[in-house]
């Protein structure tokens, strides 16, 4: 891990063959048992951050439920600012801490955001530097940020080697599909790169819940 920014965690409930929803966009996978753990991890970090097609797919609160803690701080990436200013998680802003992240040329029309309570965070010329970004975040006392994607925003930070640890899911279902979301979408690489470590494996019903951390 790198001091100078906050611990990553990848967090996520996938099919057998790796999708993380059906290709209509079904991603209800997980069960009540490991629904629970996922809010217990969630009341432990600072933030929860997302990409904006997770926010546009399912419209998800990212909050605490299930169990009793304090909601984390909600960061959304989207390098346009074209999110819908609507969803549940900028209709909330005001009563918990949401951030939202847009690239340097995005249009400069963020004052509706800005009214429901959203902090602005503009990082990255065309779009979001991660990187410039965690060292933003950690600089505003973030020290454990939850990934919960999707495939595309895992994809970068995955490409630009800022994941500490991995927290699957593996959940008893196949959905097949070329265009349902897959764990890690984008280019991909084109070389094995460094493994992760498998630390620990749990059993929820009929589950598997893989921890791996770099």
């Amino acid at each position: 891990m790198v001091k100078s920014r906050p611990y990553v965690i990848i967090s996520a409930a996938m099919s057998i063959d790796g999708k993380l929803a059906t290709r209509t966009g079904r991603s209800n996978l997980s069960s009540k048992k490991d629904l629970i753990r996922v809010h217990k991890l969630r009341k432990t970090v600072d933030a929860i951050l997302v990409g904006k097609n997770t926010i546009s797919i399912d419209d998800p609160l990212l909050t605490v439920r299930y169990v009793k803690g304090k909601n984390p701080i909600r960061i959304i990436l989207d390098s346009k600012g074209s999110l819908s200013p609507k969803s549940r998680v900028i209709e909330t802003a005001k009563k918990i801490s949401t951030i939202l992240v847009i690239s340097e040329n995005a249009p400069r029309k963020v004052e509706r955001f800005i009214a429901k309570g959203v902090e602005i965070i503009r990082c990255g010329k065309n779009k979001i530097d991660l990187k410039k970004l965690l060292e933003i975040l950690g600089k505003k006392g973030i020290k454990r940020i939850l990934v919960e994607g999707g495939g595309t925003t895992n994809w970068y930070f995955f490409k630009e080697k800022l994941v500490d640890e991995i927290i699957l899911t593996v959940t008893p279902y196949v959905l097949g599909g070329s265009t349902a979301i897959s764990l890690v979408e984008g280019d991909g690489f084109g070389e094995i790169p460094d493994s992760f470590k498998l630390k620990k494996i749990e059993k929820i019903q009929n589950e598997i819940v893989l921890h791996y951390t770099c």
